[in-house]
């Protein structure tokens, strides 16, 4: 099978994204929508992380929020969409494919040379108080997916495993 490669470092940033998606969607199809809820991790401090539903919350809304603040360094102030939180892995998957389809329209307004930036101020402050320009943004997006599809990877195998064969 041949894959298709979009253009520019655009489109490698956008091919790596959906790549990262589409592997934490087949991570998060096959567990079962009553173990959404399940909480994994009593013990964390990162209310994000106390269940595969609070993850995957998390996710799509950074994905939402990243792509948002990409969007206002020179568009029409956004907001990003509130997190919710869902009692279906569809639901996720589906937010996860919207999460994309936004990105990808995000970027359409952009050219390759805009993505680095060496002035701090027209970058982006994150939430988190860390300065990005558009390149790194993306980056981090895709590794945030990444990560917390390892994270789900470790629950399913150490934990879920357990709860679900009861």
């Amino acid at each position: 099978m041949t894959q298709t490669f979009r253009q520019g470092a655009i489109g490698a940033l956008l091919d790596e994204y959906e790549r990262a998606i589409s592997a934490l969607k087949e991570v998060i199809r096959t567990i079962p929508d009553h173990a959404l809820t399940v909480i994994t991790d009593p013990h964390t401090a990162d209310e994000n992380c106390r269940s595969v539903q609070t993850i995957l919350s998390h996710v799509v809304s950074s994905g939402f929020g990243y792509a948002t603040s990409i969007h206002n360094l020179r568009g029409p102030q956004l907001t990003r969409p509130a997190k919710t939180f869902h009692l279906t892995v569809n639901a996720y998957l589906e937010d996860l494919t919207q999460v994309f389809i936004f990105t990808e329209k995000i970027f359409a307004a952009f050219k390759d040379d805009e993505l680095e930036q060496m002035d701090d101020a027209l970058k982006i402050k994150a939430g988190w108080g860390q300065v990005y320009d558009i390149e790194q943004m993306a980056e981090h997006a895709i590794v945030h997916v990444l990560r917390h599809r390892r994270q789900i990877e470790r629950i399913k195998q150490q934990q879920l495993h357990d709860i679900l064969s009861r």
